[in-house]
């Protein structure tokens, strides 16, 4: 069976469909990939963002492009008992394996398929709204901002933790050369699918600045702040909805 087509990177793309396909066929070894790839140092930036998310006491909370549910289940495991997570995706393949996950370690998560940008949930439904690695696959960043608007109670947060294109300088070009030379090939040899880790730093680089989309994110309503994590490699972009 051949990989599925790599998907165009960027915003105002029309991907959907490629990135739905895509993320179905590396679904078995996302996890794997990802721990080995980030060398274990993506868990510490999943708890700095959860920290975030979690810091008003939300009592409902969804996780928009969940995938396997990592980010779900981290803020599950911290949030408060009587906190409702709910994670959402396009790829059924990823939450099967989020259902597993979440099984296997008796956590109250709802995860429901639903697409970013166009979430079947009523205006105002939720305290907080997480993002976590996804929101780069959006087609739309805009839209998929007023989503996330949408379906936030006022008073609520957005947090979104990304991969900012690698800033200028020393490690920005060690960086870059390892996205672009090493990581691709080490995910396409355990994956079956080079196009998916060529995509990914392809998206990456395509990503908007931090102050381009906190600039989006304020063009939309929210209050927003931003946060780089380790040298700048992941950031973290907070949003509060007043």
């Amino acid at each position: 069976m051949s990989a599925p087509k790599k998907p165009p990177v960027g915003d105002k793309q029309d991907k959907g469909r490629e990135v739905q396909a895509m993320f179905a066929s590396i679904a078995p070894r996302y996890d794997l990939l990802n721990g080995v790839l980030s060398l274990g140092v993506d868990r510490a930036w999943r708890r700095a963002a959860a920290a975030e998310a979690l810091a008003l006491k939300p009592a409902r909370l969804l996780d928009v492009a969940t995938g396997t549910g990592d980010f779900a289940l981290e803020l599950r495991t911290r949030a408060d008992a009587r906190t409702t997570v709910v994670g959402s995706d396009f790829v059924p393949e990823m939450l099967e394996i989020a259902r597993r996950k979440a099984g296997a370690r008796r956590l109250d998560i709802v995860f429901e398929e639903g697409d970013a940008l166009g979430l079947p949930y009523a205006d105002g439904s939720f305290d907080a709204v997480t993002c976590a690695f996804g929101f780069r696959n959006f087609a739309d960043y805009a839209a998929g901002l007023a989503e996330f608007w949408r379906v936030l109670a006022p008073g609520g947060r957005l947090v979104i933790l990304e991969f900012p294109p690698p800033a200028p300088g020393l490690f920005g070009d060690v960086f870059r050369f390892y996205f672009q030379q090493v990581l691709p090939r080490i995910g396409g040899l355990v994956s079956g699918n080079g196009g998916a880790y060529t995509y990914l730093p392809e998206s990456v680089l395509a990503f908007p600045p931090p102050e381009q989309l906190a600039q989006l994110m304020r063009a939309t309503g929210f209050r927003t702040r931003y946060r780089a994590l380790t040298f700048g490699i992941a950031g973290i972009w907070v949003g509060d909805k007043l």
